[in-house]
């Protein structure tokens, strides 16, 4: 990371802090600049266009002005005009009776993230595939899907993927990948297997499980070792402790009255997340609403949705569980926490008050001794088998990931390994650098990688083999709570893409079968069902098998837990090591979609950084940007730094996924590996950490500021009771405000279409983000566009502090166009290309925009973007396919914005026509509305008195943003809710507190 000489304005912390702690009222605020209303804030704010516009920053005359926009016009007028590549259309010579141009076909599959399988839907147009969506009768997504899934369809399309077999890095083919594999079996058969190693990442497929335990059955001396960075080795370790046996947590959050998170994102990260957000959203009805307290070290989604956040550094997190454990009935010694007594009395009273009810969950980054904790407060509580059931390991061996990789090493370095298979697994990047990996691999006499992109571990290899992506395999994965999911491909092999399935296949002497004949074999053994043909025939379509979700086990405490558990941690200075919310552990390092996907809680874009709190950053005398040496463990990493409002005053958290070498031309050399830090004691937490400043600064490609509306009141929120004593507290603000209408009102006479956002549900997970980029063939711009404010973000969620500056809440708000029925951008474009339907939608007709922009520079919400440049890449063949036939792919110089994607209303109206019939109600369900994890998005027609969106607008809850500028907006809001506990509340310092 090199240094810019142009440092922003310094940031004064301690007047930030003053100030906010003097605010009379809520405090909203998107970053320490705007609080700080710093040089450069304000004047980004003064500049919406902040390239080329300081013309207009001085006084000019009327004959200079008139120069201006005529230039403006014409260059409008000539980027407008950017032609268009060639297209060829080569009609079929025989029609295939399944496939009809324009109209998709959606398949069942499951699509992997760490090992377990969530159930989806996939599009596909003329067999391509094109857009994922969660399968409703999927237990784990029931619907739904996470950004990782949105993201796969243009992981599939990849050109960097590895896409021939390799040998020595030379081009080799799949047949002498198969002699060699032929040769290393007879030698394997004649030594039952000894010197051979398999490595995988984690495995749920039953049907690769029973393949490599019937290759280790054959080959006894072979082992199988199983290692990724994020893994449940510690909730596997933690439960052994407390019941004598590995089992794992499946959570019903929906029936839990109050839940605490120890360190644990549980509804936006880990298997079961999608689900759990669903179940969660339920329970935050103004009428049965839950309670959730987190505590933690760096802010997370869940943290930002909790009624009230802790936060402690990761080391405390330990401390602070023995002493809740010990005040709801847990048999443990309780020593000293940094947290506040207040904290644990009254957390401990609530749990108490509602046994059975409640629910502890511990994330799995922490070590095992607080997930022992956690099992043993639910166990004390009386929640096993009401909020929370275990159930046998869903992964195909539950061993410690971490000691398994241990092992393999001290194998390599002493000899005793002479052939190796890493399938999938990419440990040259991933593993913790003191287990010097590398160096015991090399020693290795035979070094075979099946694996997606040529990277890192490929590089050491002496075969590299594509493996096949997830929409291009036959296979079998199970899910969170064990129910096993089919995966079906969508697509031949793009690359000749392989399976471990495959490879593993010709070591057993049985190349060439079909893999959906092995997968079926596997459960036509298994199943042993007369009507077994129909039975497949039927999961195949649902996508899944029906009854093998895992049943609960009985499970009974360790009456000596409180002595066998390992002492708590020392506290201090330490760094935390955690996934990045986009781009995972680095195997989607390479999605462009994911790397411009803002942050949800820093909003950084293609980079990771230093997080710090606000304490550190004013004791170092830090700033944002400045490159920060960060050691702990004898180890370094050098990095920008972030300074995190409700970060742990203790605590560094560096995320994983960057400082790649050898992923992909988007992967590359971005960011810095923090994976440097780990270590295989604990490869989440380094204690003794310090940071020192470099002199260097760097400029992070951050939207926090971008597209603000100044201040105006934008987040509505009360408590629970603050509601039900004023239900139109949300509303309170419009009245006294309406504004008269000049223009005779406009009768709707078919179709009335609007949305609602229900902030109360909302986690600002960003799916909703990237499921609109996915639809609508929205591009990237890179990382020097999104510094000059040009991401193309047809849909945004802003996040907003409130409060103080150490310890503030956190507020997610979704913003698309608001199809106002008074629009702005309407009036002042000078060739209509901005429009009103007669069913309420703001069209955009781009073959009419001359980029004027006026509409933009009216818009109050800022929802309008323009394509500055030729974003879209038109040279990269195997984009072609990604795209949505039934969305224009825009070229250059028109603006761009949420359609409320009319072409699914468009779908929905023919299929009404041709029966004769009205749209029903659900039947048009908008990308951002049906990837909701939370069902925080709703739309519908209006006009319809039984619809849910007409509903909706006439709850007490419901408010137009910015309403009192007359501009009407179809897309509303309903306010925010917090259930404080009364306890806490009290205790909470005075100033700055928030009022409805």
């Amino acid at each position: 990371m090199s240094s810019q000489p142009n440092t922003p304005t310094p940031l004064d912390l301690e007047a930030i802090r003053a100030r906010l702690a003097d605010a009379k009222g809520p405090e909203f605020w998107r970053s320490l600049e705007q609080v700080a209303e710093t040089e450069e804030f304000r004047s980004f704010l003064d500049n919406e266009f902040t390239q080329g516009t300081s013309e207009w920053t001085n006084p000019v005359s009327r004959r200079r002005l008139l120069e201006l926009m005529g230039a403006s016009l014409g260059l409008a007028g000539l980027t407008a005009c950017t032609k268009q590549p060639p297209e060829k259309i080569v009609p079929y010579v025989t029609q295939p009776e399944d496939i009809v141009p324009g109209k998709p076909l959606f398949f069942a599959t499951a699509l992997p993230v760490s090992g377990f399988g969530d159930g989806v839907l996939v599009e596909s147009h003329m067999g391509r595939p094109t857009k994922i969506e969660g399968n409703p009768n999927h237990p784990a997504s029931l619907g739904s899907t996470g950004v990782y899934h949105q993201s796969a369809a243009l992981g599939l399309y990849d050109p960097d993927r590895s896409q021939s077999v390799l040998r020595e890095g030379r081009n080799s083919t799949w047949q002498r990948f198969q002699e060699s594999l032929n040769l290393l079996r007879e030698e394997l058969l004649a030594s039952k297997g000894a010197g051979f190693r398999l490595l995988t990442e984690t495995v749920t497929s039953p049907t690769l499980a029973a393949l490599i335990r019937e290759f280790l059955a054959t080959y006894p001396e072979a082992r199988w070792h199983q290692y990724e960075p994020v893994n449940r080795g510690a909730v596997h370790a933690g439960t052994k402790l407390a019941f004598g046996e590995a089992v794992s947590p499946v959570y019903h959050v929906d029936k839990a009255d109050i839940i605490v998170a120890l360190d644990a994102d549980f509804l936006t990260a880990g298997p079961g997340a999608v689900r759990y957000s669903r179940d969660f959203a339920s329970r935050r009805k103004p009428e049965n609403m839950n309670r959730l307290y987190a505590v933690e070290p760096t802010p997370s989604l869940t943290g930002g949705v909790a009624d009230h956040r802790l936060a402690l550094n990761s080391a405390d997190v330990d401390s602070f569980a023995r002493a809740l454990a010990a005040k709801v009935g847990v048999a443990v010694t309780s020593g000293a926490t940094k947290a506040p007594a207040v904290w644990v009395d009254a957390i401990a009273k609530d749990l108490n008050a509602h046994k059975g009810t409640s629910l502890v969950v511990a994330g799995e980054h922490q070590p095992a001794a607080v997930h022992a904790l956690a099992a043993a407060m639910n166990a004390a509580l009386g929640n096993i088998g009401t909020t929370v059931t275990y159930i046998e390991p869903v992964e195909a061996d539950a061993s410690d990931q971490m000691a398994s990789l241990a092992q393999l090493t001290a194998d390599m370095a002493a000899g005793k390994v002479t052939s190796i298979l890493i399938a999938g697994a990419n440990p040259l990047y991933n593993a913790p650098p003191d287990l010097k990996f590398a160096e015991a691999l090399r020693s290795v006499k035979l070094r075979m990688r099946l694996g997606e992109y040529d990277d890192e571990t490929s590089a050491v290899c002496h075969w590299q083999v594509p493996m096949a992506h997830p929409l291009e395999s036959w296979g079998d994965l199970r899910s969170y709570d064990g129910t096993v999911t089919l995966q079906q491909p969508l697509i031949a092999p793009l690359y000749e893409g392989k399976t471990a399935i495959e490879v593993i296949s010709v070591l057993l002497n049985r190349a060439g079968r079909e893999l959906r004949d092995v997968v079926k074999e596997n459960w036509a053994g298994q199943l042993k069902r007369d009507d077994f043909d129909n039975f497949w025939e039927k999961s195949k379509h649902d996508g899944m098998i029906a009854g093998t979700a895992s049943a609960p086990r009985a499970v009974t405490l360790n009456k000596d837990l409180g002595a066998q558990l390992p002492a708590a941690p020392a506290s201090g200075a330490e760094v935390v090591i955690r996934p990045c919310p986009s781009v995972y552990d680095g195997r989607y390092t390479n999605n462009a979609w994911l790397q411009e996907l803002p942050r949800p809680l820093t909003k950084i874009t293609w980079d990771n950084a230093v997080l710090i709190s606000p304490k550190m950053a004013s004791s170092y005398k830090v700033q944002n940007g400045d490159i920060l040496e960060v050691k702990a463990g004898g180890r370094s990493v050098k990095g920008p730094a972030w300074i995190l409002p409700g970060q742990a005053e203790e605590t560094i958290t560096v995320h994983l996924g960057y400082g790649r070498t050898r992923h992909g031309k988007v992967a590359n050399n971005v960011g810095f590996d923090a994976g440097k830090l780990q270590s295989k004691a604990d490869p989440w937490r380094v204690a003794g950490a310090s940071i020192g400043k470099t002199g260097d600064w760097y400029e992070l490609a951050i939207t926090h500021n971008h597209h603000s509306m100044e201040g105006r009141e934008i987040v509505r929120f009360a408590t629970v009771d603050e509601y039900k004593a004023k239900p139109d507290f949300a509303q309170a603000h419009d009245k006294g405000h309406e504004l008269f209408n000049m223009y005779p009102e406009f009768e709707y006479k078919s179709y009335s279409w609007g949305m609602s956002i229900d902030l109360n549900a909302c986690t600002g997970c960003n799916a909703c983000t990237i499921a609109c980029q996915a639809e609508n063939n929205i591009s990237v711009v890179g990382r020097d566009q999104v510094i000059r404010e040009r991401e193309m973000h047809w849909i945004r969620v802003d996040r907003y502090f409130e409060g103080s500056l150490d310890d503030p809440s956190i507020h997610h708000q979704p913003v698309p166009c608001m199809h106002c029925d008074n629009a702005p951008c309407e009036n002042v474009c000078p060739v209509a290309a901005t429009s009103h339907s007669g069913e309420g939608l703001n069209q955009m007709t781009y073959n009419r925009c001359v980029g004027t922009r006026y509409c933009s520079n009216n818009c109050p919400y800022k929802v309008r973007r323009f394509n500055f440049f030729r974003y879209a890449d038109w040279e990269t063949e195997s984009f072609y396919n990604l795209r949505n036939p039934n969305v224009s792919v825009r070229s250059r110089g028109v603006m761009e914005k949420c359609t409320y994607c009319v072409q699914r209303i468009n779908v929905a109206r023919i299929e009404a026509e041709k029966e004769d019939r009205k749209i029903r109600d659900g039947e048009v369900i908008t990308a951002c509305q049906s990837v909701c994890p939370a069902q925080a998005i709703t739309f519908g027609d209006m006009n319809d008195p039984n619809s849910k969106i007409a509903k909706l607008k006439k709850d007490s809850r419901d408010y137009g943003l910015l309403a009192e500028i007359n501009t009407r907006p179809r897309t509303t809001y309903l306010a925010k809710l917090r259930n404080p506990n009364p306890e806490l509340e009290k205790a909470k310092p005075a100033a700055g507190a928030h009022h409805a």
